[in-house]
């Protein structure tokens, strides 16, 4: 496939967005592997789009070029910014929709000028179609890479369709920015990803991806910690073992840290973190915490450390202990990508509103009211394997294997 694919990037002068952008252009020229993504795995037997074809635009608070941005968030090594400035420097980000009831702790001085929200909706609408059109590209997906928002409850205003649209008449401050940048992309036909925690498929924009034929899938990236979580719980689900207490906590010191040391925002986090063990142990573990702090020094070096309690045969109680010390948006980059180019697949084979099958990459997978998301690790690579097979034009092999074309 020739075709060149819009990523339009909420959240642009980010870590894990720039990062994205460096990576691709380093993969292009050679310079780095094509390592941590499935959809390498995929890519033989999918009609996925190439790296190649990608091309980035996107919103964020803070002024600048990529490259300066990249430079100062430290996660790429210098060395190899330098090799892809021309790339870095082009992007220049669009000004941002901001609410400070959602974002306490940001500040920024590249914001949406705008009276009204609907105003504000129309220019978000107006930076992709002139991308669209600038870049004559064949198609957009959105993805929300920005800064955590504030904890919010699902209200009236966020039920159906018509109280949405009321509520942006009437500029409730209920709507947050995420949920209008979701807004926007279903307006306009185009697949959404909320990487973030932040709340955006409220019952009125699941309803509205279902009537705008699009693709959604969310939300916050399942990366580091929550990763080995969801993969260690079944473990002791197969073997029997009573997980009495799960103590998990997190020190990271890069601009989600900062965020995150907002009461608000840390809520939002520690929720979607906090949903996974339950459901895939069958029971609730009352000693379950997770904590999140932020420490400057590490930057983007978080070390993510767990204590789990178990109790075994003749109730012998035991404990292990996980210390994964990783870079953040270096695991965050590669998932970015793979949500790309199968939510761009999902939108070219006609399928709409929440993508199940990618609940792999998310802690909290959307799902409908009442249902229950598949957590559980390998449950959730079976889903994506099942739907890669009904796409693929030769055999899917197993994670552990290479895929041989037919």
């Amino acid at each position: 496939m020739n075709d060149r694919i819009g990523v339009c990037i909420v959240g642009s002068n980010g870590a894990v967005a720039t990062t994205v952008v460096a990576g691709v252009a380093l993969m292009n020229k050679g310079i780095a592997p094509r390592r941590g993504m499935i959809t390498e795995r995929l890519a033989e037997v999918l009609d996925l789009a190439p790296l190649e074809g990608l091309v980035f635009a996107g919103w964020d608070l803070r002024e600048g070029d990529a490259y300066e941005a990249a430079i100062h968030h430290a996660v790429v090594q210098r060395h190899l910014l330098d090799a892809v400035k021309e790339e870095l420097t082009a992007l220049r980000p669009w000004p941002a929709a901001v609410s400070s009831r959602f974002l306490h702790s940001m500040s920024g001085q590249n914001v949406v000028t705008a009276r009204s929200a609907r105003e504000e909706i129309k220019i978000l609408e107006r930076n992709i179609l002139d991308f669209k059109a600038e870049k004559k590209l064949d198609r957009v997906v959105v993805v929300n890479l920005t800064s955590t928002e504030r904890f919010c409850d699902i209200e009236e205003v966020h039920q159906t369709i018509e109280a949405f649209e009321a509520g942006l008449d009437a500029n409730d401050e209920r709507i947050s920015p995420s949920m209008k940048y979701l807004y926007v992309a279903c307006k306009l036909g185009v697949p959404h990803v909320n990487f973030t925690p932040s709340l955006t498929k409220v019952p009125a924009l699941e309803q509205l991806a279902e009537k705008c034929g699009v693709p959604i899938a969310g939300e916050d990236g399942k990366t580091g910690q929550t990763l080995i979580k969801t993969a260690l719980a079944p473990a002791f689900v197969i073997r029997q073992l009573q997980v009495d207490g799960w103590y998990s906590t997190n020190i990271l010191g890069n601009n989600d840290g900062l965020v995150l040391n907002d009461p608000g925002s840390n809520k939002t986090k520690v929720t979607s973190k906090q949903s996974v063990l339950d459901s895939i142990l069958g029971y609730k573990v009352d000693d379950h915490q997770v904590h999140i702090h932020y420490y400057r020094p590490r930057g983007d070096a978080k070390e993510a450390w767990d204590n789990i309690d178990l109790s075994g045969f003749l109730g012998v109680r035991m404990q292990l202990k996980v210390n994964f010390l990783c870079r953040d948006s270096i695991l965050a980059a590669p998932v970015v990508l793979d949500l790309v180019r199968l939510i761009d697949l999902a939108k070219r084979k006609g399928e709409i509103g929440i993508r199940r099958e990618l609940s792999v990459f998310f802690k909290a997978p959307y799902h409908t009211a009442g249902e229950t998301p598949v957590h559980d690790l390998f449950k959730q690579y079976e889903l994506l394997e099942r739907w890669a097979k009904e796409h693929a034009t030769g055999p899917v092999a197993s994670p552990a294997n290479p895929i041989k074309k037919p």
